[in-house]
């Protein structure tokens, strides 16, 4: 930082804001700090009284603020991504439409351990909304080193570290499983529900079967359900680990290869997922799914309709956030729950 005469000051970084006076008329910044001088600004500037200006010097290989945003910007951004104006250093990104956020965190973990530099993003993993905030990037210094961009490039390799993708699944198969469904005994409240939380991901419920608990016929429904236009396949009653609960079985006999039966997430231990040659998803859903506000369901359709393979580990890792507090009211997915 050095103190320059203000004719002297074009293509300079200002280090503070510069206040206006216009009696009855303004009173404010006219000039914030990190501001670049142009020419068209010396006259303002000497208006306002100031015939000296503490200015930054761009010394050969330093950025200004907002230049060195724009690169992290590109670091960023994906198709399906607006960015905002930068402003004092700082870029945010929106969704365009809804889909499945994906965060590259080794990647951002890197970057972010780049001094000076940061990027913020809203958990990945997760479904937004059209319009919804996706992260905000900022630059710490009014300049900055140009070879840490350098190094933030590099960590990037050439691809976005942020993917937005569009819902891929269009057509959901539910079969119902229990005697009591079946022989109309009690009404089945599960089914509405899934047409409910499949909708706001754009996937309607094409195909409907209800069999009662014997595994022959499990097999056959589940068959049939496969040869029509699904894109997924849903399979509720009969997933706990009682002798007459035959899905779990049942799903493993039609062929699916099981990635996990059970998930370390309360509501919705007993979950079922896997998939079958074909690229079919299977899920088996416990109880819970029907009555509870979120459960391991919800923590995984997100991906399951963007066409995402889940795998084991990932399960797994939602055992770190995945027990539900039962707060009241229920603010999902506003709250740690599989976070």
């Amino acid at each position: 930082m050095r103190k320059i005469r203000t004719e002297d000051a074009v293509g300079h970084v200002l280090c503070h804001d510069m206040t206006q006076i216009i009696p009855g008329e303004f009173k404010g910044a006219r000039f914030r700090k990190g501001h670049v001088v142009t020419a068209e600004d010396i006259p303002v500037l000497l208006s306002m009284g100031k015939e000296a200006l503490y200015v930054w010097e761009l010394e050969p290989g330093m950025l200004h603020e907002d230049d060195a945003a724009q690169r992290l910007r590109r670091i960023c951004q994906g198709p399906g991504m607006t960015a905002s104006d930068v402003r004092e250093g700082k870029i945010e990104l929106t969704a365009d439409h809804d889909g499945l956020f994906l965060v590259d965190v080794e990647k951002l973990d890197a970057i972010n351990a780049i001094d000076q530099l940061m990027i913020a993003t809203r958990k990945g993993g997760t479904a937004v909304r059209k319009g919804d905030k996706l992260c905000g990037t900022r630059v710490i210094p009014l300049v900055i080193d140009g070879e840490k961009l350098d190094e933030a490039d590099r960590i990037a390799g050439g691809q976005p570290i942020l993917q937005l993708l569009p819902w891929k699944l269009r057509r959901a198969g539910v079969l119902t499983t229990g005697s009591e469904v079946f022989h109309g005994r009690i009404e089945d409240k599960f089914t509405p529900v899934l047409v409910e939380k499949l909708a706001a991901y754009g996937i309607a419920v094409t195909e409907h079967e209800v069999v009662d608990d014997g595994m022959d016929h499990l097999l056959a429904a589940i068959d049939r359900l496969r040869k029509t236009d699904i894109d997924l396949l849903l399979c509720t009653g009969g997933m706990s680990v009682d002798p007459d609960d035959n899905t779990p079985g049942a799903i493993r006999r039609s062929g699916a290869d099981i990635v996990s039966y059970g998930a370390p997430v309360l509501p919705g231990a007993m979950f079922l997922l896997g998939y079958y040659d074909d690229g079919l998803p299977v899920l088996g859903l416990p109880g819970c799914v029907m009555y509870a506000r979120a459960t391991i369901f919800d923590l995984v359709l997100p991906k399951v309709a963007a066409g995402v393979p889940v795998t084991r580990s990932e399960l797994i890792r939602y055992g770190d956030g995945g027990l539900c507090l039962g707060c009241q009211p229920c603010r999902y997915p506003v709250c740690p729950f599989g976070k």
